[in-house]
């Protein structure tokens, strides 16, 4: 049945793309500019840096706490999908378990602090009080999260199998970065894309649709795009309350970024749903508790 419902879902997908041309050409462009002006400048320098000092500091360690706050320091800096990325390399040269790595997939989960100051702080809201606030409850909780998982799930080894150097380490980096930057450019065009089709052919039949409606979906689907629409609809607390629950939650398009990098080292995808919803009820009310 499932099939079913996936098979008539993409019918009913193919036929809005063939109904509404120039919609679909509409929405494919305001998706590669969200992708080029919002993530592409922040994320690929980080991605091929990040992935090139794992090449230059992972080659034979113990598993220790160290490897997760490294692991997490990365994420941290680089933004989502960067600790999926580092995290799957550190399963396929041994440096973590995948019982680890299942965790660690839903900790090393943050948004860029280019990305939060940049495009949310000066873009948006024109104020980046908002981004030092949300940065200080999302490390804190997150580091908690951290000792937890490296005291409590176990590992089936100490030690780490010695991995060959690799003699080209930043080439290597450089080539391994680009189908990550391929997948989430990917998402974020067509989730973008199928939006606006839909939209427009909701408007259609509708003649149109309650601008809550509309930014639910937006949201839903892809980020950059909900937030961008958040800034038009909403305003005071209530703007800030919800692009912080915008910005733990994510959008679909997110997390299938992540699913999909993960399956690439067979990580399981359950402890990672189990803590992203964990994190979006925490996170949005301590941000309401103490800077609301």
């Amino acid at each position: 049945m499932k099939i079913i419902w996936t098979i008539l879902l993409c019918i009913a997908l193919i036929s809005l793309l063939l109904f509404f041309p120039e919609i679909t050409h509409e929405g494919a462009d305001i998706g590669v500019s969200l992708f080029m002006e919002a993530l592409f400048p922040y994320l690929l320098p980080y991605l091929v840096l990040t992935n090139w000092l794992l090449k230059l500091t992972h080659s034979h360690k113990n598993i220790s706490f160290l490897v997760f706050l490294q692991t997490y320091g990365i994420s941290a800096i680089g933004g989502y999908p960067t600790g999926a990325a580092t995290i799957t390399q550190l399963v396929k040269r041994n440096s973590i378990t995948k019982k680890q790595a299942a965790y660690l997939l839903g900790i090393c989960h943050c948004p860029s602090p280019l990305f939060l100051f940049g495009f949310v702080g000066s873009d948006l809201l024109n104020s980046t009080t908002l981004s030092w606030q949300y940065l200080l409850l999302l490390h804190s909780f997150s580091f908690i999260l951290l000792i937890i998982v490296y005291l409590k799930v176990p590992t089936l080894s100490n030690e780490v199998q010695r991995v060959p150097k690799d003699p080209t380490p930043f080439t290597t980096s450089v080539r391994e970065s680009a189908p990550t930057i391929l997948i989430v450019a990917t998402t974020i065009i067509f989730f973008t894309t199928i939006y606006h089709v839909f939209l427009h052919s909701v408007e259609v039949v509708f003649d149109s649709i309650p601008a809550y409606l509309e930014l639910a979906i937006a949201s839903f689907l892809e980020m950059t795009n909900g937030l961008f629409l958040l800034h038009q609809h909403l305003y005071g607390d209530m703007l800030l309350f919800f692009t912080v629950v915008l910005l733990t939650t994510q959008s679909l398009s997110i997390h299938l970024q992540v699913i999909v990098i993960a399956r690439t080292a067979n990580i399981a995808i359950r402890p990672y749903i189990m803590i992203r919803v964990l994190y979006s009820i925490v996170i949005p009310l301590l941000f309401a508790l103490f800077f609301l």
